[in-house]
């Protein structure tokens, strides 16, 4: 039996317990590896990380302010430190905060010209980022990907 290209890269000596499992940590590695290149476009245009961009993405497609669990809802990987993230996004300037006048314990949050101006110099970049990850595969590749990881996802479903 020949060993498949992630055995190899890990140095692995005997097989992986179940296709499931190669499967699993296939995508674990892929994911990282991706998330390495982002969080380092990210980083030269003074974010932290991903999340941080990613709000700045649910904020600026929303148009508007949204309640920060609202934005917690949307984000694409789970965030645990929202609050953190909004106040260094706050403290650089890329987005504001008012409480809710009709309720306190409600916080808004909107994206300021700087945490636009950030999004539309990031925009290119994370396009050609993507455009470089995923361009060896063809578009029915890239359709094929999108559909195995969201059925993948149904597994996930009421967690």
């Amino acid at each position: 039996m020949s060993t498949g290209r992630l055995q190899r890269e890990l140095k692995k000596r005997k097989p992986f317990e179940s296709l499931a499992e190669e499967a699993a940590l296939n995508l674990a590695r892929t994911s990282d590896r991706f998330a390495i290149c982002f969080e380092r476009l990210f980083r030269r245009h003074g974010l932290q990380s991903g999340s941080q961009y990613n709000i700045l993405r649910i904020l600026r497609g929303a148009g508007g302010r949204l309640p920060v669990l609202e934005i917690a809802t949307r984000t694409i990987t789970a965030v645990p430190g929202i609050t953190g993230l909004i106040d260094r996004l706050e403290k650089a300037g890329f987005v504001q905060r008012r409480r809710c006048a009709e309720d306190r314990r409600v916080v808004h949050v909107s994206i300021t010209d700087k945490g636009r101006k950030l999004l539309a110099d990031l925009d290119n970049p994370v396009g050609e980022l993507n455009e470089r990850l995923l361009g060896n595969l063809s578009v029915a590749e890239k359709k094929e990907l999108i559909r195995l990881l969201e059925k993948a996802r149904l597994s996930l479903d009421g967690e």
